[in-house]
C-alpha cells in the first residue's frame, strides 16, 4: 500500500483503490530517504509466477522481450533490471521475490518468516506472505534489508540473532560447506539446461572461492512436501479468509466476499482456477490445520541436512526452468523449499543458457542466519560476476 499511488495489485477489480497509508516496509524506505518513483505491475492477487493481470496485461522480460519477467513480482524484476532504479519491493508467498530475481538476473531474499512487518501488504496468505527488496547488487540488498529490519519491539527480532546492521557485517565468505539438493536440481529433462548453469557455477565457487560442495539426497525433504494441492493448501485456503478480511477493512472496494468479487468477472483468466480454488476449499478446516502442522515437518527435515552435514546453507537453482514464452505456463519452481519452512533463502545471478536468459541460484540457511545467506551471496557475486544489462533493451532501442 502506498499513500500518493493506487494499489490496484494487477486488478481491475482493485481498479482506483487508494489506501491513507503506507505499508509498513514502504514507510521505513521512506523514513530512511528513498524516493519512490513508481509502483509496477504484478502477477493479479500476487497469485501466480508469470506476471499478468487484468489491469495491465503480461509483464515482459527484459531479457527476452517474449518471455515472461517472473512472478509474482514480476513489474519489479523487470523494472530493476532495466535500471529503472536502484532496487525494488516485491512480495514472496511461493516464490515471488526469488523468481523475478532469477530469472531478471538480480539478488532477491526471502527473509525468516516474521522478520518483517506485513502490515499493508494486500495478502494472498497471511502464513507465507512476507515482503522484501530486489537489487542489482548483493550491497544494495543489505542496505534495503537494514532499512526494513524492525526495531526491538518486534517480538521475531527479539527472539533472533540477526545483527542491527546487515551492511556492516557483509564480507564474501569462502571456504563455506554447501550442501547441493540433488533432488531439486533436475527432476525431468526440461531441468537440465539451468541445472547444467547451477552446477557450472558451484564448480567454480569450489575452484575459485574454496567453496566444499556436497550432493544431498533429500527423501524427509521430498516426503514432507509430497502434498495435497502440490503443497500449496495453506495459500488456497488463506487467501480466501485473509482477502475477505482485507475487503472489510476496505469497504469502499464494494465487495462483501471473494465470491461476489469474481462474480464479477472481471480478473484475468489466467487466475480463473486459482481463485475458484479458494473458493472451493475454503470449509476444509481439517485438511488446512493438518497442512499447516505439515510446516514445522518440512522445517524439521532441512534443518536436520543442514545441521547433519554441518552446511552453511543448501543450495538448489531458485527456478528450474528459463522463463516460458509469454502466455505459456512457467514450470519448475522450487519455492516450496523455504516457503512452506520459514526458513530464508536468497537467489543470486549463477549465469546465462545458451539462448542468454538468466538463471538464479538459490541458497537456503537456518532460521535468521541472514547475515550468512548474504555473505555466500557476495562471494558468489563477486566470484562469478554474472550481472550484465538486458541486451533486448538496447536491441529495442535501436
Amino acid at each position: 500500500e502506498t499513500v500518493e499511488m493506487p494499489t490496484t495489485v494487477g486488478s481491475k477489480l482493485f481498479a482506483g483503490h487508494h489506501p491513507r497509508r503506507d505499508a509498513d516496509l514502504v514507510a521505513r524506505l521512506k523514513e530512511a530517504g528513498a524516493v519512490v518513483l513508481a509502483k509496477t505491475n504484478m502477477h493479479e492477487f500476487a497469485y501466480g509466477i508469470t506476471t499478468v493481470g487484468s489491469s495491465f496485461g503480461a509483464t515482459r522480460n527484459p531479457y527476452n522481450l517474449l518471455r515472461n519477467s517472473g512472478g509474482s513480482s514480476g513489474g519489479t524484476g523487470a523494472a530493476v533490471a532495466a535500471d529503472f532504479a536502484v532496487l525494488g519491493m516485491g512480495s514472496d508467498t511461493c516464490g515471488s521475490i526469488r523468481i523475478p530475481a532469477a530469472q531478471n538476473n538480480l539478488v532477491g531474499l526471502r527473509a525468516t518468516q516474521g522478520l518483517f512487518s506485513s502490515q499493508g501488504i494486500v495478502p494472498l496468505s497471511s502464513t507465507q506472505d512476507i515482503g522484501g527488496p530486489l537489487a542489482k547488487r548483493v550491497t544494495d540488498l543489505a542496505i534495503a534489508l537494514d532499512t526494513l529490519q524492525p526495531a526491538g519491539e518486534d517480538a521475531a527480532l527479539a527472539r533472533s540473532d540477526v545483527p542491527a546492521s546487515l551492511f556492516a557485517g557483509l564480507s564474501a565468505q569462502r571456504g563455506a560447506r554447501i550442501g547441493v539438493l540433488i533432488d531439486w536440481m533436475r527432476q525431468d529433462n526440461a531441468d537440465a539446461e539451468v541445472a547444467a548453469v547451477v552446477a557450472a557455477a558451484l564448480e567454480q565457487m569450489t575452484l575459485r572461492a574454496d567453496w566444499q560442495t556436497s550432493e544431498l539426497p533429500s527423501p524427509r525433504v521430498n516426503a514432507a512436501l509430497d502434498r495435497p494441492w502440490n503443497g500449496h493448501v495453506v495459500l488456497i485456503y488463506e487467501f480466501k479468509r485473509d482477502i475477505e478480511r482485507y475487503l472489510a477493512a476496505n469497504p469502499g472496494l464494494g465487495y462483501a466476499s471473494l465470491r461476489e468479487m469474481v462474480a464479477r468477472r472481471l480478473h484475468h483468466p489466467d487466475i480463473n482456477d486459482s481463485l475458484q480454488a479458494s473458493i472451493a476449499i475454503s470449509d476444509e478446516h481439517v485438511l488446512y490445520e493438518r497442512e499447516i502442522a505439515q510446516r514445522s515437518e518440512v522445517r524439521a527435515a532441512l534443518e536436520s541436512l543442514l545441521e547433519e552435514g554441518s552446511f552453511d546453507a543448501l543450495v538448489y537453482p531458485t527456478i528450474r526452468r528459463v522463463a516460458a514464452p509469454l502466455g505459456e505456463p512457467q514450470m519448475g519452481t522450487n519455492c516450496r523449499l523455504s516457503s512452506n519452512s520459514g526458513l530464508p533463502a536468497i537467489s543470486v545471478p549463477a549465469g546465462f543458457t545458451t539462448s542468454g536468459m538468466p538463471v538464479g541460484l538459490e541458497l537456503l540457511g537456518r532460521a535468521y542466519d541472514e547475515q550468512r545467506l548474504l555473505n555466500l551471496a557476495l562471494a558468489v557475486e563477486s566470484t562469478l560476476a554474472q550481472r550484465r544489462p538486458p541486451q533486448a533493451l538496447y536491441d529495442l532501442q535501436d
